[in-house]
């Protein structure tokens, strides 16, 4: 009988460890590992990891956000999502957080997540991604700052999204998994 599918988790042994720049929201570091018989030196982005959430409501349709990102140089299309930047939080809190915070929501349900993980060559974060439905407005509208102040809320039906990413309209990795999820829940 053959056993499922799944990702093995098999640490290295790690020989040393630096940090080799100390970054307001995420550090790079340097480690000397053993594996394979030899020895490796790696470099990666140290991540405080992530929830994402796909908001749908009762029309099946998904909540998108428009965000400035400085890094690609461009107003993206994504869904709420943050950092696990808050000690003790789950991710499941965070989630509730976030979509509280981006887009002035609560959720009655929550799926359990999918963990994935963005970069796993260059980076240690994880996502937790969630789908929430049952959405009703907070009873507080939330100050938004820097890139967040210029955030655009859409509501976009499920199929509608999804045929965007298929015709390489929409570029987010996070919103291509959720969605794509989503449609894989629903067969």
């Amino acid at each position: 009988m053959t056993e499922p599918l799944r990702d093995v988790r098999d640490p290295a042994k790690v020989l040393t460890a630096e940090t080799v720049f100390d970054g307001m929201v995420w550090d790079v570091v340097r480690e000397t590992a053993e594996f394979g018989g030899s020895t490796i030196t790696r470099e990666f982005v140290a991540h405080t990891g992530a929830v994402a959430v796909l908001a749908i409501d009762g029309q099946e349709r998904v909540l998108l956000i428009n965000q400035y990102r400085q890094p690609i140089r461009s107003r993206d299309w994504e869904i709420p999502a943050g950092l696990l930047d808050v000690e003790g939080e789950s991710p499941l809190l965070a989630a509730q957080r976030e979509l509280a915070e981006e887009a002035d929501l609560v959720a009655a349900e929550w799926s359990d997540p999918i963990t994935f993980h963005t970069s796993p060559g260059g980076s240690d974060e994880v996502i937790h991604l969630f789908e929430a439905r049952g959405l009703s407005a907070t009873a507080a509208v939330h100050e938004r700052t820097d890139e967040e102040a210029e955030i655009v809320l859409r509501w976009v039906p499920l199929d509608e999204a999804i045929e965007a990413v298929l015709d390489g309209r929409l570029h987010n990795a996070i919103l291509m998994i959720a969605l794509l999820a989503s449609r894989a829940r629903r067969g």
